[in-house]
């Protein structure tokens, strides 16, 4: 099993900002399917290489990713994104401005999902068998925020041991994307 990602709690205002961009949350998408270099990614991104390549420097300045020195050749520098569980500080420990970057980060995660979403319902008669993982659950649990966080720290234990990827290259492994929300529920009186 791989080494399971270190925890970190983003409170750098100006990392939070750098994941807000559109473009780079473009790349680390990109960066889901392994390493990458700026080539690659400005030919599947319909970017500039220069953009690409300032975008990716910019990024391993906050260290979300680094460079593949193995792969790296002469200016041909390759990337590939840095595994953390990286995690907002509580809402009641965030300011004003931490808030509205993570409130940014978060409604551009929501789009991305639906947008996922939409590209499965239109090529899931492609997929045979593989649209079998598709899922759809719906809950609401009443627990205090000691025993709310218990569940999310056995959430996320959960996906980090399934995360764990065959070294020999199982072909009938393949990506499923999992997401999950939480928010309280607010009074209808309120």
């Amino acid at each position: 099993m791989a080494d399971e990602p270190r925890t970190e709690f983003m409170t750098d205002i100006a990392a939070l900002r750098l994941m807000a961009h559109p473009l780079r949350r473009r790349i680390e998408e990109q960066l889901r399917g392994g390493p990458v270099n700026a080539t690659s990614l400005a030919k599947e991104l319909g970017e500039s290489t220069g953009l690409t390549s300032y975008h990716l420097r910019q990024m391993a300045k906050h260290g979300f990713v680094e460079e593949v020195s193995e792969l790296s050749t002469g200016k041909e520098r390759w990337w590939r994104a840095v595994p953390r569980d990286r995690r907002w500080p509580r809402y009641s420990e965030q300011d004003d401005e931490m808030r509205a970057a993570s409130a940014e980060i978060t409604r551009q995660h929501v789009a991305e999902v639906v947008d996922l979403y939409e590209s499965f319902e239109r090529h899931a008669h492609e997929l045979g068998s593989r649209a079998d993982v598709f899922t759809y659950s719906r809950a609401t649990i009443r627990v205090d925020r000691a025993r709310f966080e218990e569940f999310f720290e056995a959430y996320i234990d959960l996906v980090q041991r399934f995360e764990a990827v065959d070294e020999e290259g199982d072909d009938d492994q393949k990506s499923v994307l999992l997401r999950m929300f939480s928010f309280p529920e607010i009074d209808p009186a309120r």
